[in-house]
Parts: C-alpha cells; sequence; structure tokens
C-alpha cells in the first residue's frame, strides 16, 4: 500500500472512476495552504457526487479544476484503496469546522452562504457564543429571491472574505463557487448539509455508523425522501469493480 507524506503542499491528485480526488495525510493543513497560496477552491467528494460527475459534464469540470478534492465519502477511500493509495476519510462538515476555528485564531474574515433562513439565523447566534471572536463578515441564507442574488454576490465580492462557506446543495454549491471565486482570494468550500448541523436544526450521524459505513443510512432515516439519492451507491460500487477487473 502507498503511503502519503505530510505537508501543506503535499498531495497526489488520483481518480476514482475517472473523476479526480486528492491524496493527502493533513487535509486540513492543505486546505489551510490555499489560503497561502493566493486561495483555491475545495470539493468533497463522495460517491453519489462521483456518479453525478460522470453525468454532469459541468460539476465533473469544476471537479477537474478544484485546487483541493477531499475524499469525503467511505466508498471514495475504498475505490482508492483498491488502487494502492492509503487515505483517511475526511468529512467535510469536520474540514469547514476546522477552518473556522482556525479563521477565528488567526483573524481571517468568514463569510457564509446558504441554508434556510431559520437554520442561518440560528447558526449566527450559536456561532457568536461558540466563537466569540470570528470576524463574521457576512452570514446570508440560501433562499433568496432571484433578483437579490446580484447584490448579494457583489457584496460577497467586495469582501474578499479569507474563508467563504457555501451550503446550496451539490452541484449548485460547487458550481456557484467557481463562478464567484475568480479573481478573488481565499478559500471556497461547499458545504452541503453541515449548516442545518451547526444550528442544531438536524442531527449528525453518530460515530458508530461512520465506523460501520452506515452514515447514509441514519440520514435516511432522518430525511426519507434522499431514497432515490441512494440508489447510486451500488452502482458506484460495481462501476469501481468493474474498472479494477480491466485494470487487471
Amino acid at each position: 500500500m502507498e503511503t502519503i507524506s505530510t505537508g501543506p503542499r503535499d498531495r497526489r491528485r488520483c481518480h476514482v472512476l475517472g473523476v479526480p480526488v486528492d491524496a493527502c495525510r493533513d487535509v486540513v493543513a492543505s486546505a489551510i495552504g490555499l489560503h497561502g497560496d493566493g486561495g483555491g477552491q475545495i470539493v468533497t467528494l463522495n460517491a453519489e457526487m462521483t456518479m453525478r460527475a460522470r453525468q454532469d459534464a459541468d460539476l465533473g469540470a469544476v471537479i477537474a479544476h478544484a485546487d483541493l478534492v477531499v475524499p469525503d465519502g467511505a466508498g471514495v477511500v475504498w475505490a482508492l484503496g483498491r488502487q494502492g493509495v492509503r487515505v483517511r476519510r475526511s468529512p467535510g462538515i469536520e474540514l469547514a469546522w476546522s477552518l473556522l476555528r482556525y479563521a477565528e485564531a488567526h483573524n481571517w474574515s468568514v463569510a457564509l452562504v446558504g441554508g434556510s433562513p431559520e437554520v442561518m439565523a440560528r447558526l449566527k447566534t450559536k456561532l457568536a457564543h461558540s466563537h466569540p471572536k470570528l470576524r463574521l463578515q457576512m452570514a446570508e441564507h440560501g433562499f433568496q429571491a432571484p433578483e437579490a442574488w446580484p447584490a448579494l454576490e457583489a457584496r460577497l465580492r467586495s469582501l474578499r472574505a479569507d474563508l467563504v462557506l457555501v451550503a446550496l446543495g451539490v452541484p449548485r454549491q460547487e458550481l456557484w463557487a467557481q463562478s464567484m471565486r475568480h479573481s478573488l482570494p481565499g478559500v471556497w468550500m461547499g458545504v452541503g448539509g453541515s449548516f442545518d448541523v451547526w444550528s442544531g436544526v438536524k442531527q449528525r450521524a453518530p460515530e458508530w455508523t461512520s465506523r460501520l459505513q452506515l452514515e447514509w443510512l441514519f440520514r435516511l432515516l432522518q430525511d426519507p425522501s434522499r431514497w432515490r439519492r441512494y440508489l447510486v451507491l451500488p452502482q458506484f460500487a460495481w462501476a469501481v469493480l468493474r474498472a479494477g477487473a480491466r485494470r487487471r
């Protein structure tokens, strides 16, 4: 098995079913290192996004041009392992929280975009208590009227924030972040449902579900409407097995 050495710029771009993903031992250091390099976009890759990127050329292009693609899902880690690349799963929600803590400690300016109005209101209150020194320059929910987005985007560009976390769902958050960050500094990252969990509106899956690779089941029980999304998991596994057989 190949082991990846550590360092903020020490990462190797690999591929799962043709979709890029980065192998690095210290994901947080790599993410923070983007800031020192003038900024960049982070994408968190799981099996569902991998399969979607194979069908959606726009999403595939965003992932290919992202500065750091994190192996968020257990399926992606498993697929890399079958190639002899050993990495740890790096949940996006944990990486984003680590970046928030780093931002507070190093006086980074922060912008949050996404979630429902209720979620964003609760999240601002919670962050004010848990991270009182955080320079939260912007916190806007994602349920904006179409005519409100140009002004929001102009304001965000003018802020030139050090860290921008976007919770608009896949693939919208990835596409929007890429379109926004051109010529801007800072680390930009799509965080999916992280705001829901941080605000307390939803619960994160218990640690034991992660050990047993059953987080998807916990999320399904919380939101049964997601069931169609998980039909892609066996398709992903079968595609990885077939790809391995072809390589052999």
